[in-house]
């Protein structure tokens, strides 16, 4: 279950990022703008902020195997209608179905594993998860900028698309639903939707740790989104070594999150809230470097404070996840955690590459990425309010009843 859920996550960022190798490509073709093209990236994020909730709320009453092939249907054949794509406009609701298919499928795969790993590697076990949709997006970028430089930008979501259908096929002949718990039977299937609602935002905690989390984001989106495009023009690579250059660079960002999951799973053994203090600690470090480098002239320096930078950025991710877990009622894990991907999303995803496509427009790529990361600062904030009352959080959960 863990290996298919985690390459399940490869598969969703895949789908996601390919197309971040092939805007270069696209802006020739179609004579786009930069804030056309961080459009084109920005509408799958926007519609997973958007759908994610409802999506993982149906998905803990109906059932998470039977919602993750679903997804992962339409995500897959999404993917490849975008290589078929004749305009912009085409292109953009292609990217919406994507988007579409791809709500609710962090959740709901982070739910799955909640159900089956012990609280004391939950940060871990998460931050690996989380990890995979970074490799995930390095795949998807290098594989759109190796393919589409042989075959042209239609062939990497043709290819894309089409191979992880097999995954599609494999998920449910291999996995099974879990037994519903006591305790995740008490809200389905009539818990109203005020409750659910009103269950996921009680806690100061969630709800610091949600805008924590969706800050952050915006960073590793804008990251993500354009790091082949800046070193593209900034270093004068090819579409396909930009598109490579990034992907090692942004792999950083998975080592980040799994090493900060187990540094943070480690740290809070002898007092809960010392992981959330560790996030702020990360997404703090990480503005500081990332600005640093995008403000200095290309060049070693640049790269290796870009490594730096990519390698912090990503720590906070599966401590926000596992301390949303920790203060939530049992019955709504996969709920509670699209509460932190339509945060993700909604803050972050979404509009970060849009953002800097409109911002470079304005004043250039290089500046534009220069004042993304202060998002960072205010992350920094929230995961240390958070911390505050963490603990708290976690003893008024635990004297609720299960029902």
């Amino acid at each position: 279950m863990f290996a298919l859920v985690v390459a399940l996550m490869l598969s969703d960022y895949m789908a996601r990022s390919v197309i971040n190798a092939v805007l270069p490509d696209l802006k020739r073709e179609w004579m786009l703008a930069d804030s056309q093209l961080g459009l084109l990236v920005s509408i799958v994020p926007l519609i997973v902020g958007i759908a994610a909730w409802p999506v993982a709320l149906l998905a803990d009453r109906w059932g998470y195997v039977k919602s993750i092939t679903a997804m992962a249907s339409i995500w897959c054949v999404a993917t490849a209608l975008c290589g078929l794509a004749q305009s912009h406009s085409q292109m953009l609701l292609a990217r919406a179905a994507v988007g579409f298919g791809e709500a609710g499928y962090g959740a709901v795969g982070a739910a799955m594993l909640a159900s089956v790993f012990p609280a004391a590697r939950m940060s871990a076990v998460l931050g690996t998860f989380q990890a995979a949709a970074v490799f995930g997006t390095v795949l998807g970028v290098v594989a759109g900028g190796v393919i589409g430089a042989r075959h042209g930008w239609q062939a990497p979501f043709l290819w894309v698309g089409g191979a992880s259908l097999l995954l599609v096929v494999l998920f449910p002949l291999l996995v099974r639903e879990a037994p519903r718990t006591a305790a995740r039977a008490a809200l389905q299937p009539g818990a109203p939707l005020r409750q659910a609602m009103r269950e996921v935002m009680a806690t100061r905690s969630a709800r610091l740790t949600y805008v924590a989390s969706g800050l952050q984001m915006l960073v590793l989106a804008a990251i993500g989104a354009w790091m082949p495009t800046f070193l593209a023009r900034e270093y004068g690579l090819a579409a396909d070594q930009a598109a490579a250059r990034a992907g090692l660079l942004f792999l950083l960002v998975a080592v980040g999150m799994i090493a900060g999951g187990v540094l943070a799973d480690r740290a809070g053994r002898a007092r809960g809230r010392t992981k959330l203090q560790l996030a702020g600690v990360y997404t703090l470090a990480s503005f500081t470097v990332l600005a640093t480098a995008f403000a200095l002239p290309a060049g070693p320096v640049q790269m290796a404070l870009l490594a730096v930078g990519t390698l912090l950025a990503g720590g906070h991710s599966g401590v926000a996840v596992s301390a949303v877990v920790d203060v939530t009622h049992a019955g709504l894990r996969a709920t509670a955690i699209a509460t932190v991907a339509l945060f993700n999303n909604l803050l972050g995803l979404a509009p970060g590459p849009y953002l800097v496509g409109v911002l470079s427009d304005a004043i250039g790529l290089k500046s534009a990425l220069t004042l993304m990361p202060a998002a960072g600062v205010f992350a920094s904030a929230c995961f240390l309010l958070a911390a505050g009352s963490y603990e708290r959080d976690v003893a008024a959960k635990a004297a609720r009843p299960a029902s």
